[in-house]
């Protein structure tokens, strides 16, 4: 499962599949609706090319209007869906998160990292009716959650700079991190432990505990988590209760990758 880099001649790519996707991606929580003159500028097209890539997506489905602004449309899901049914590594973690979560009575997660957000592709919380996993296919900025944390715990020392300083270190709570410099500090003491934390950073009232996930290859293919209240269980409460079980997940997974 190890990555393969590509090398693609610029006579086989179409440039109009990229900026119709892109177009896709410009809607988001704060701009569920917009016009073709906010679609242009959030994109770096033209006005007429947005107006033209809207009007698209309407007639195959993926977007709606009113006739001045632009939303999407639920088949987009159509593409996440895609790639959830078709993908590998959330079918063979499923098993594990089940264990995880019989071992630790908790949620358990796997998530992985697009650029600054991490994506959970698998997760299991049994029949609780209330707990902090969020849903599948959910993105959060990964310095506040221990999933992001834990696979930026593979990155080289230049490729964490790198990161690091495109970064936009935004607050959730009173506990989330937002220095850049102490983060980065915190990483790489994570590297050490060969775990992480994210202690109340997204909110309130629960800690994430994570481990990174690796193939037989050493490459870091994302990570496995489990989520607890921070009511009346201490950090090394958590530590002998949900490593354990994290770390046999971890191994099991990684002898299938």
């Amino acid at each position: 499962m190890s990555k393969v880099a590509v090398q693609i001649e610029s006579d086989d790519l179409i440039a109009g599949l990229g900026r119709g996707l892109a177009v896709i991606e410009c809607f988001d929580d704060e701009h569920a609706r917009l016009t073709p003159a906010e679609v242009a500028e959030r994109t770096l097209i033209s006005r007429t090319a947005a107006r033209r890539y809207l009007l698209s997506l309407c007639h195959f489905g993926y977007a709606r209007t009113n006739g001045k602004v632009f939303w999407l449309a639920p088949r987009v899901l159509r593409l996440g869906q895609s790639y959830l049914l078709s993908a590998r590594l959330p079918r063979l973690a499923q098993p594990f998160l089940e264990q995880l979560f019989n071992a630790t009575q908790s949620t358990a997660g796997l998530a992985v990292l697009d650029e600054h957000e991490v994506i959970y592709l698998a997760r299991h919380s049994g029949t609780r009716a209330k707990n902090a996993g969020v849903q599948l296919g959910a993105r959060l900025p990964a310095h506040v959650v221990s999933v992001g944390r834990a696979i930026l715990m593979s990155f080289s020392d230049s490729a964490l700079d790198e990161w690091i300083a495109a970064h936009r270190f935004a607050c959730f709570t009173q506990f989330s991190e937002n220095d850049p410099s102490h983060f980065r500090e915190e990483i790489v003491r994570m590297r050490e432990l060969n775990y992480a934390m994210a202690d109340q950073q997204l909110e309130l009232g629960w800690r994430g505990l994570a481990v990174p996930l690796r193939d037989r290859h050493g490459e870091c293919l994302g990570a496995l988590s489990v989520t607890m209240p921070v009511e009346g269980m201490s950090v090394d409460a958590m530590l002998a209760c949900a490593l354990p079980p994290l770390r046999e997940a971890q191994a099991g997974l990684r002898a299938l990758l």
